[in-house]
């Protein structure tokens, strides 16, 4: 991530050098992640924890509650989740797989909702955790219908493997992705870890602009994607509809 030499900067260096597994990290490793020099780093932490974006722990440093409450109050992500948690669960249900709800952020997927219940399989996804669009079924969902110079940028660059049947030719994912763009599902058999399958279908808008995506996972042992493709579907289609109700009624009061 790049980021301006400015105090804000330093702070977003910061919080950012925390990964989805990381509960504490230490002065040194912080040093390390961030390059930032002892004493413009010591500074600060120390603000950092008086305002409470960052919390001291016994070993270290660990992201503050504060944190968590602004995101609640991040609106549009906020309103999507609870648009898209019934049916999100109706999926669940209809499965009894690991469900997602993913945007795009970049070049990556960022998870911003996931039911797994007792019997969730192996998956590389967390919570508010990133994966390449290119590896997942959720991913290409999100990329067969992002703004064509995302499409360039990421066809231009070096397709990282995640799993050894990861797409990772050009010419591939291009063809891969316009199949998703004419069936509206996308899917994924051991391309972000081995032994996961998923199927995946975009959520849009009226304007057939991506919003986020849906997506069922299980393991290649039980799970067919195939075979689940209508449902994933069905509640792409519900969560777009409901937040198409949500939008008129918010532009005219009246009706």
């Amino acid at each position: 991530m790049t980021v301006p030499n400015t105090l804000l900067g330093k702070v977003m260096m910061v919080l950012h050098a925390y990964g989805i597994d990381d509960e504490e990290l230490g002065f040194a490793e912080l040093g390390r992640r961030t390059g930032l020099a002892k004493a413009t780093l010591h500074r600060l932490l120390g603000e950092l924890v008086e305002v409470r974006l960052l919390d001291r722990g016994e070993r270290g440093y660990r992201l503050g509650g504060h944190l968590f409450q602004l995101g609640i109050r991040a609106s549009v992500e906020r309103r999507l989740v609870e648009v898209a948690t019934p049916y999100l669960e109706d999926l669940y249900e209809r499965t009894h797989e690991t469900v997602h709800l993913g945007l795009r952020e970049g070049h990556e997927v960022v998870y911003v909702a996931k039911i797994g219940g007792h019997r969730q399989a192996a998956s590389p996804s967390r919570l508010g955790g990133r994966l390449p669009l290119h590896a997942t079924a959720i991913g290409k969902a999100l990329l067969a219908h992002a703004p064509p110079h995302v499409l360039a940028e990421i066809l231009a660059a070096p397709l990282t493997r995640r799993a050894p049947r990861t797409v990772s030719t050009p010419g591939a994912l291009r063809r891969q992705l316009r199949q998703v763009a004419r069936t509206g599902v996308a899917y994924e058999f051991e391309e972000s870890r081995i032994g996961l399958a998923c199927v995946a279908c975009p959520v849009l808008d009226q304007d057939d602009r991506v919003v986020a995506a849906v997506s069922v996972a299980g393991p290649t042992t039980r799970f067919h994607p195939q075979a689940h493709a209508a449902s994933v579907q069905a509640a792409a289609t519900g969560i777009a509809l409901t937040l198409a109700r949500r939008a008129a009624l918010t532009a005219d009061p009246a009706r």
